[in-house]
């Protein structure tokens, strides 16, 4: 059996609206970009969406809105895909990583103000494999130390914390759209907040720094060509159509995942806070602490091998090569974040998983454990 890592999850509602964008001359910053976004907004409860070509993108815009530049230090996560530290170097700032929680895999929020010195500018949490991070904290935090507060929601759409959705925390939050994530557009992200001011700047800023209204060759900023094309847009509209259904296949992958695997040694499945609705991105295990990272990639090896996709979600990005060419890390400056990232596995995971493939990763990790 071949059981891919993740799998878009497309029915006749999304090659239907496609086709009706396709069949419009308006491909780009046509009426069902106007319509995604307004469906973003109102999912989320914040008053702006800006749609983007990914959300990479969205982070580097908010970055740049919030006026964050060179000399000033973001308060980020090691643990996480490197675009969230990589939008603040973008702006020639500088990530400033403070290490995780050992249950839900967030940044430590006991750890930030130690961290904080005269340059930081601005805290940039992500809510991770689809868990929020401790946003009541955080926004404390923020708030005693006049802090910008960026949510990193890329793989968090639908969840929530104490009853709020992911994307309504901090001055601005951004969502991802890749085809591994919750719903897709292909390729995609979107920027949601309450700020009018951010809101515009981004529109701007995506638009090669035109101004809604404006003459097309006119250019009241430096800007870039980070729009969302309505043919992307039109997919976003039918997979936001089923959000919820989404949503709940993938929990229901998961729920047969954790059933088969909460009694197997050697492994950790994934733990949720009583204070958060999870939305699942990924299912990660964790190997116990006797495992070592050649260990952990002889399993990958053994698992790809019986035709199952398997990843090492995430190494620690302070580790990254070029981190350390830029910033001298060193194995250790970041413990925790880094025994983890050593002994982690992204099992196949998507809303099409069916009770059968769950069966065989299960059968054959056991395996290849052994």
């Amino acid at each position: 059996m071949q059981v891919p890592l993740s799998c878009p999850d497309i029915t006749h509602l999304e090659l239907k609206y496609v086709a009706e964008a396709l069949s419009t001359p308006q491909l780009s910053l046509g009426p069902k970009l106007v319509e995604f976004e307004a469906k973003m907004a109102r999912y989320v409860g914040t008053r702006y969406a800006v749609a983007v070509n990914s959300g990479t993108s969205g982070l580097h815009l908010v970055i740049r809105a919030l006026g964050i530049k060179a000399g000033d230090e973001v308060i980020t996560t090691p643990f996480s895909f490197i675009a969230s530290a990589n939008c603040i170097l973008f702006e020639g700032a500088r990530p400033a990583f403070v290490d995780i929680e050992p249950l839900s895999l967030n940044l430590d929020v006991g750890l930030i103000e130690e961290r904080i010195n005269p340059a930081t500018r601005a805290i940039l949490a992500v809510d991770i494999f689809g868990h929020p991070a401790e946003w009541k904290r955080l926004e404390e935090i923020a708030r005693k130390h006049d802090l910008r507060l960026i949510e990193d929601s890329c793989e968090a759409l639908g969840a929530e914390y104490q009853g709020r959705k992911a994307g309504s925390f901090g001055e601005a939050a951004v969502f991802g759209f890749y085809p591994n994530k919750q719903m897709t557009t292909g390729e995609g992200g979107v920027v949601v907040t309450d700020s009018e001011e951010i809101a515009l700047l981004c529109r701007s800023l995506r638009n090669q720094g035109r101004e809604d209204g404006g003459e097309w060759l006119a250019h009241r900023r430096l800007g870039f060509s980070y729009r969302m094309s309505d043919i992307n847009c039109a997919l976003g509209i039918a997979q936001m159509e089923r959000i919820e259904e989404l949503l709940a296949k993938r929990e229901r992958a998961a729920e047969m995942y954790s059933e088969r695997l909460k009694d197997i040694e050697g492994i950790r499945i994934p733990c949720t806070s009583p204070q958060v609705k999870r939305s699942w991105f990924v299912y990660v295990v964790i190997l116990a602490e006797g495992y070592s990272r050649l260990d952990r990639d002889r399993i990958l090896h053994g698992l790809r091998q019986r035709g199952i996709g398997c990843s090492n979600y995430f190494p620690p990005i302070h580790l990254q090569p070029f981190y350390v060419e830029m910033f001298g890390y060193r194995r250790g400056d970041l413990p925790l974040a880094e025994h983890v990232a050593e002994r982690t596995i992204a099992l196949p995971f998507s809303s099409k998983m069916e009770e059968k493939q769950v069966d065989y990763v299960v059968d054959n990790l056991k395996a290849v454990l052994g």
